[in-house]
């Protein structure tokens, strides 16, 4: 699963490659507005005449894209460091298969580490019940719910959360590395 995706990972920074060279802010609006200078893109890279890459770029997926990955101040991410700095290697690793795979294989194992930063953590299994459990009379029926004591629970519950500062999340935002612009490329 992880190593499908790191391939998908790697095509999609081969395609997108010097994208952030593409980017403008518009500030006329209360709130900045990214647009992507499609021409400029398939223009540097000459591509003005694939057909893929426009309709890709046309795209709805392709404007979510532009729109979250846009901001030149966010969290960055294995994508992010892939486009802006892994472009060289990618290029030299297209006649080496040996090397791609390497390549691949390190960027699967950086998806599953982003996605299970505590490996050591085991997930408690439901036991089976026993042969023949089923058969057992001396099983308690379920405890009636007290009304009460749920009520107190809920607003000793609500008195601590109002009294406790805001969760906050720990993603560090940065400065988007921007790689190298779109002419290198052609």
């Amino acid at each position: 699963d992880k190593e499908v995706r790191a391939i998908f990972l790697r095509l999609f920074a081969q395609l997108f490659q010097g994208y952030r060279s593409c980017l403008q802010l518009i500030r006329i609006h209360a709130e900045p507005v990214i647009h992507f200078h499609k021409a400029a893109f398939l223009g540097q890279r000459g591509l003005i005449e694939n057909d893929f890459l426009t309709k890709v770029l046309n795209g709805m997926a392709f404007a979510g894209f532009v729109s979250e990955r846009g901001p030149p101040f966010r969290t960055c991410d294995l994508f992010d460091e892939l486009v802006a700095f892994e472009v060289e290697r990618i290029k030299a690793e297209e006649g080496n298969p040996p090397k791609m795979i390497k390549h691949v294989r390190e960027l699967a194992e950086q998806l599953f580490k982003n996605e299970n930063p505590n490996p050591h953590i085991a997930f408690q299994k439901v036991p089976r019940p026993t042969e023949g459990s089923h058969l057992r009379v001396h099983i308690l029926p379920f405890p009636q719910i007290n009304e009460g004591r749920v009520q107190e629970l809920l607003q000793e519950g609500l008195a601590r959360s109002q009294g406790a500062p805001p969760a906050t999340r720990g993603d560090r935002k940065c400065v988007v590395p921007a790689g190298p612009p779109v002419g290198m490329f052609i």
